[in-house]
């Protein structure tokens, strides 16, 4: 069981994760977590069921979002906690970021095919079920075919950034998707900003100072720190990065479900002062926007 009580990177079926929310749920119970924050990529469907799974248990359930984005070369993850999932502006934008998903992996298809690995685009959908169809869902398809021995040989050989079947898809930049999480209410973090020992390179090396930087003025409020895989002097590192650019320290497993090789639920530490913080920014944004006066003929003079 695990001994740790937060963790603020989890998904479900919603989008490439392979528990329901309220298996999520159930599972974070048993190996004792406290509060979770629920991260599906471009996805906040599996937020609800997960706080109705949750009411009543003492399970503190964050509503989040794990949103991917681009820059030259390389992908950044950003993560938003507290965001209000009925925000119009955040949904319209999600479902044009899975719809692109959807056509990016098509294309993916099409492409496996042209190198003589034929799969099944019906048998991809089922793979994804009711959730976002994206890469993991094509590479679990290569695997059942026999094409490579497991989704990590998928993305290294045919699917990832720099293989032969990659597709460009629709994306923000980090800038813009804090911006939208912002815009719902919620706060910002930069997801797993050093990827250790990963199956897909990045690309080039990210100038983390910079980004941070840029983000910062943007209104990033976080860093995820404590993250599966890292080393105590990785950690030490971001750690030092956070105080310097006055973020708040976060993390979570990134799990995905607990029949895959990976990550496991509550299996990082993660201090239970980062939701206390998280909380009283996020509190504190929101009383300020209720005192905001407003804009009327006097106000704008």
């Amino acid at each position: 069981m695990a001994t740790n009580t937060v963790d603020l990177h989890l998904h479900t079926t919603a989008s490439d994760g392979t528990e329901t929310p309220a298996e999520l749920v159930a599972h974070a119970r048993a190996v004792g977590l406290e509060v979770i924050a629920v991260t599906d990529h471009d996805s906040t469907e599996g937020v609800s069921p997960a706080v109705a799974a949750a009411a009543g248990t003492g399970l503190t359930v964050i509503p989040g979002i794990e949103i991917s984005t681009d820059v030259p070369e390389a992908e950044v993850h950003i993560l938003g906690y507290f965001v209000d999932v009925a925000d119009e502006h955040l949904q319209t934008t999600l479902r044009m970021l899975r719809e692109s998903r959807r056509g990016r992996a098509r294309r993916m298809v099409d492409k496996l095919a042209d190198l003589g690995m034929p799969i099944d685009w019906q048998r991809v959908q089922e793979l994804a079920g009711e959730g976002a169809v994206g890469r993991p869902h094509v590479a679990q398809a290569m695997v059942e075919r026999g094409y490579v021995a497991a989704t990590a040989e998928a993305f290294d050989r045919y699917i990832g950034r720099n293989g032969p079947a990659y597709v460009e898809r629709y994306k923000l930049t980090p800038v813009e998707a804090a911006q939208l999480i912002i815009r719902a209410g919620g706060l910002p973090g930069l997801a797993h900003p050093v990827i250790e020992g990963a199956a897909e390179a990045l690309g080039k090396e990210l100038d983390l100072d910079a980004l941070l930087a840029e983000l910062k003025a943007a209104g990033l409020v976080a860093m995820e720190c404590f993250y599966t895989g890292y080393t105590p002097e990785t950690t030490a590192a971001l750690l030092a990065k956070a105080d310097r650019y006055g973020l708040v320290p976060t993390g979570g497993s990134d799990y995905h479900g607990s029949n895959l090789v990976g990550p496991v639920l509550g299996g990082v530490y993660v201090p239970p002062e980062s939701v206390t913080r998280l909380r009283s920014i996020w509190e504190r944004k929101r009383t300020d926007q209720e005192n905001e006066p407003p804009m009327n003929a006097d106000t704008r003079r």
